[in-house]
């Protein structure tokens, strides 16, 4: 009898042991993004965090937070480096109060095409990513993989802008950007910084006149319902960061990491490619919208582009003279 019972004790205790294990085995994660529901980003962050749930056999699962339900970038940005989410799909220009070279591919007029978006933006040994991928380091966020936002565009319920001299004294949102806020108030506009949730609220209310996001994000989030105009100014040209917070990112095993940097790269190759098969339709829901959608002359663009160029050599204190001595020369470089 006594037998029997330390046998039993022993199996219970073995068993006991044997849940905490089997537990530790399966971790749940957060992902949060501020990106609309159905978005090509919003797309991606689910299909990222269906691969890496199918690909480590549910021993790592991922929730999605969209629209901004875990708060903005600046707040996804704080709680992935205290350590109080796993993961989010950032735009790492609306981080600069953390860190101000969080918006060098802010700088406007870097490119002016998707080929050469692909050559520059994401080229992995650049200097863009480069100093993202540092920066954001350096604060404890994990960079894994970069997608795209768009070319911005100028939206506003005030006159149509095309020439530099319609933009004077309009009050635009802007991010938290110097690189933004310093193109248009060279070009003579009164530049708000915002946070992305409060942005439709303070169009509707005349808070601000217009704003800045392209053709995605502008009918995604349904800005183009509180705005008359749109110019097609491609001033700035945006990628986002699927990011992981650090300290989650050195609990993970080398195995699990490639997994996730992995499911990273196909969700941001597949997100790039839905991103620009979309962009004219978004272009038409916005026209259908009622908004009047204009694109720039030849020669005002270039008025643009000067002013925007004007703001490299002035922001060097910012962003380091040789960091854009090396961007000049990776842009130059398309042309050879």
């Amino acid at each position: 009898m006594k037998s029997k019972t330390m046998m039993m004790s022993a199996a219970v205790l073995a068993l006991l042991c044997a849940a905490p294990a089997a537990q530790a085995k399966e971790m749940r994660a957060r992902l949060g993004h501020v990106f609309a529901t159905g978005s090509p980003v919003d797309d991606s962050s689910h299909a990222f965090a269906q691969c890496v749930t199918d690909e480590t056999g549910g021993e790592l699962s991922l929730t999605v937070f969209p629209d901004s339900q875990l708060g903005g970038d600046e707040a996804l940005g704080r709680d992935l480096a205290r350590g109080g989410l796993e993961f989010a799909f950032l735009n790492p220009g609306s981080l600069t109060g953390l860190d101000p070279l969080l918006d060098i591919h802010y700088l406007p007029y870097i490119v002016s095409s998707f080929d050469e978006a692909d050559k520059v933006f994401y080229n992995p040994e650049g200097v863009l990513q480069t100093t993202l991928r540092e920066a954001m380091g350096s604060h404890g966020m994990h960079a894994i993989g970069f997608f795209e936002l768009e070319f911005r565009a100028i939206t506003n319920s005030e006159r149509a802008v095309t020439s530099v001299e319609d933009v004077n004294g309009m009050r635009l949102r802007v991010p938290g950007s110097i690189s933004i806020r310093s193109f248009f108030e060279n070009a003579g506009a009164q530049a708000v910084t915002l946070p992305f949730p409060e942005l439709f609220v303070a169009l509707q209310q005349g808070t601000v006149a217009g704003q800045d996001n392209g053709a995605s994000i502008t009918f995604n989030s349904r800005l183009f319902e509180a705005q008359k105009y749109m110019t097609l100014s491609n001033h700035v040209y945006a990628m986002g960061a699927i990011t992981v917070g650090q300290r989650f990112w050195d609990e993970q095993s080398d195995e699990r990491k490639a997994v996730i940097e992995d499911c990273a790269t196909s969700a941001t190759a597949d997100q790039i490619v839905a991103n620009r098969a979309q962009s004219a339709a978004y272009l038409d829901g916005i026209r259908e919208g009622g908004v009047e959608v204009h694109e720039l002359a030849p020669e005002e663009m270039a008025k643009f582009v000067e002013i925007g160029r004007n703001v490299w050599s002035r922001l060097e204190e910012t962003y380091g003279a040789d960091r854009i001595a090396a961007l000049r020369a990776e842009v130059d470089g398309l042309n050879d």
